[in-house]
């Protein structure tokens, strides 16, 4: 009985087994799973797809694009800058940025040696970039010129096999601005220089960057898998906006004679530096800035970056200096302004004043008795002293923030100085008898320039300015500079009386070489101390000299500081003020600035021999023959001169006296040539008609050419042929 019940317990076993693996069970199971299972990757899919086309769609379209297409960049022509009169200083021109497709060049190595040759790239760094993968195209070099382009486009016609391909296969070119300055060294520290992608690094370049640069443009073309053009594609342009250009106050003719003098004035007085600001006094319009050294920024010295930021420089708006005498126009303006002296008051200098213990000497031998008006003439540090002492901190330091010491300026270049002043809080006793005479202050030419101004134009300082119009492409003025008084530091009567006083600073005290026959020019010298490694130096000063012309209504203000000069002596009366009235000259010609008064009538006379006589004994003797006299040295006694002894010149003319050991010229026998370049033909035939020579007129307008040239030295009565061009 039991094994059956076994039996049927197999069986029954066996049955479930086989009706749970029939075929019908299988496919309903698998159809259960792919049911599941199907929408589940469906879903996924859907998904993916949304993630691209809607998640990732935009940088998908952004890498598909850059694939089937190249997408160059259209550079904007950058603003012009033009002067007062419309005549272009710098701007853009068309250049050109070349490409290699690294995927057309089959042989890297003889592309690099083409494109060296071409172009004068590093080359190694060249095969690095023809060698990278993946890469549509790469920038050989940009701002390339036209000439360069032609060269190698007409080598790119040069048909190549396939086993010896055109080496320049895979390159193209993309245009691209290239800034130019066609006036080479003009004007170049304040107009400031461009970076390669056109954007201003200095100067006016940079503080009107926003203005000038412009929007750049695309050009967009469809290419292939190996970034070729594809026949026929599509190209979208996206043209560049132009930049608004720049209408300055400068006067192109101005700054070159401002430049033509410093040029002069470095090499005459073997000095370090030399720089000038002419300025119209009655609005704060800068009508030159000078500054020599200089360089060109058509080709800057990049690869030196210490040189070309020294050269860069924009001395005349950031460099602070004692201003020396200069500065006594300043304190005699107070003082005269608050009743504390008057031009006849007497004083008296014996050479040396005592200001707490410290003993403050006079620049030269004792002056006796003077009056305030003499005591200008003669530069006289003592008496100074005393209109500085009577003003008191609390005035001085009210007046000086008036004309604007020791704040910016606000003139529209970048990197400006404010100078230096003593805070009024620390200020001692000895201090304020300093900078009553330009000591213990520091300060910057355009602050100086601005200032002085103020003394002579009614009492007006106003905000200096470079830039009258900012003006958009299409002749929409964006932007225009209105003159701006920022202050009246004295009234319109004390600028009067300091008119006249500084006009006869000209006419009878030390700004004589400064004068100018026919025109009445006032003005003021300086001679400064200057620090070497933190201590006052005794061998190099800064001599300086501020004018104004004419000096009753003054249309130009000028300022010539030069910096170290080696020729002695080294006062600013003889480094600076003949460069000054050089340039005074040469503007007031130039803008119809007719002369005021008549010359006194011309007459010959003969010149006495002055060797051996001291400089005053040859000074009286020439001043009663109605003959100025400039002295080449310090000494006392005169060891040469020119003309020579003998010689017939005209009164109202010039004898140099050297008084100096070294190269003195053979003043006997031959006349020197005076460089009349820049002067008009009254002015350069009246200089060598001084000198006994002759003048040649070719042409008209400023002298450009003359032969023979200058410094060289010639017999009296020689002919120099002077060439003239109208500006």
């Amino acid at each position: 009985m039991k094994k059956v019940r076994r039996n049927r317990a197999v069986s029954a076993s066996m049955a479930s087994e086989y009706s749970q693996s029939t075929p019908g069970m299988t496919v309903r199971r698998r159809l259960l799973v792919l049911t599941a299972v199907i929408p589940v990757l469906f879903l996924v899919v859907l998904l993916r797809i949304g993630q691209l086309s809607i998640v990732q769609s935009e940088e998908l379209t952004i890498r598909g694009i850059a694939q089937w297409t190249r997408n160059g960049t259209v550079s904007a022509a950058r603003g012009k800058v033009l002067d007062r009169n419309g005549k272009t200083i710098t701007q853009s021109v068309t250049a050109y940025i070349v490409y290699a497709s690294p995927n057309q060049i089959s042989n890297p190595e003889a592309t690099a040696d083409a494109l060296v040759a071409a172009l004068g790239v590093d080359r190694a760094s060249l095969i690095a970039k023809l060698n990278q993968k993946g890469v549509g195209s790469v920038i050989v070099k940009r701002q390339v010129t036209h000439e360069i382009i032609d060269g190698m486009r007409a080598k790119m016609q040069i048909p190549g096999t396939k086993e010896n391909p055109n080496p320049l296969a895979g390159i193209s070119f993309g245009e691209d601005r290239l800034r130019y300055y066609p006036l080479g060294q003009f004007f170049a520290q304040a107009l400031g220089l461009t970076d390669i992608d056109g954007k201003g690094q200095s100067g006016l370049e940079q503080m009107y960057n926003a203005y000038l640069a412009g929007a750049p443009g695309r050009i967009i073309s469809e290419v292939d898998a190996k970034a070729r053009m594809i026949p026929g594609g599509s190209e979208y342009y996206v043209p560049p906006k132009e930049g608004a250009s720049l209408k300055t106050t400068i006067d192109s003719s101005i700054q070159a004679f401002a430049d033509k003098a410093m040029r002069e004035c470095v090499d005459v007085n073997g000095a370090e530096q030399a720089m000038a600001i002419v300025m119209d006094p009655n609005t704060g319009a800068i009508l030159a800035m000078s500054i020599y050294p200089g360089y060109d920024p058509n080709t800057p010295p990049r690869n030196d970056l210490e040189t070309l930021q020294k050269l860069m420089r924009i001395s005349t708006i950031s460099d602070a200096y004692e201003p020396g005498s200069t500065f006594k126009m300043f304190t005699a303006s107070a003082a005269l302004d608050l009743g504390l002296t008057n031009p006849a008051e007497g004083f008296y200098c014996s050479g040396k004043i005592t200001v707490d213990g410290d003993i403050i000497r006079c620049w030269g031998a004792p002056h006796g008795a003077e009056s305030m008006q003499r005591a200008l003439q003669n530069s006289c540090n003592p008496v100074f002293v005393q209109l500085g002492l009577r003003l008191g901190t609390e005035n001085m330091y009210k007046y000086l923030k008036a004309f604007g010491f020791g704040s910016l300026t606000g003139i529209d270049l970048p990197g400006e100085s404010s100078g230096i002043m003593i805070p009024k809080s620390s200020v001692q006793t000895v201090d304020l008898a300093r900078i009553g005479f330009g000591q213990s202050v520091a300060v910057t030419p355009i602050q100086m320039i601005a200032a002085g101004s103020a003394v002579v134009n009614g009492g007006k300082l106003y905000k200096p300015y470079i830039v009258e119009e900012v003006i958009a492409a299409d002749g929409e003025v964006l932007e225009r500079t209105v003159p701006q008084v920022v202050s009246q530091p004295i009234s319109a009567n004390t600028s009067a009386t300091m008119r006249g006083l500084l006009e006869s600073v000209v006419e009878d005290g030390g700004g004589k070489n400064a004068k100018i026959s026919g025109y009445r020019i006032s003005g003021k010298t300086g001679t400064a101390q200057k620090y070497v490694n933190g201590i006052v130096s005794h061998s190099v000063h800064i001599g300086s000299f501020m004018g104004f012309a004419p000096a009753d209504d003054p249309k130009l203000a000028v300022i010539v500081i030069v910096d170290e000069a080696t020729l002695k002596p080294d006062y600013g009366s003889t480094t600076a003020a003949p460069f000054a009235r050089q340039i005074l000259f040469d503007s007031l010609q130039y803008l119809g600035i007719h002369e005021e008064y008549a010359d006194k009538p011309q007459v010959q006379v003969t010149v006495p021999d002055l060797t051996g006589k001291t400089v005053l004994e040859a000074s009286n003797a020439l001043r009663a023959l109605d003959v100025d006299i400039v002295v080449n040295g310090t000494e006392n006694i005169v060891l040469s001169q020119l003309p020579a002894p003998g010689a017939t010149v005209l009164s109202g003319s010039q004898v140099m006296l050297y008084v100096h050991d070294g190269d003195i010229p053979d003043a006997q026998t031959l006349v020197k040539v005076p460089d009349v370049r820049g002067m008009s033909v009254v002015e350069a035939n009246r200089q060598l008609r001084a000198r006994l020579l002759n003048m040649k007129i070719e042409g008209s307008g400023i002298a450009q050419k003359q032969a023979p040239a200058p410094g060289e030295f010639v017999n009296p009565g020689a002919t120099i042929t002077v060439t003239f061009v109208a500006p």
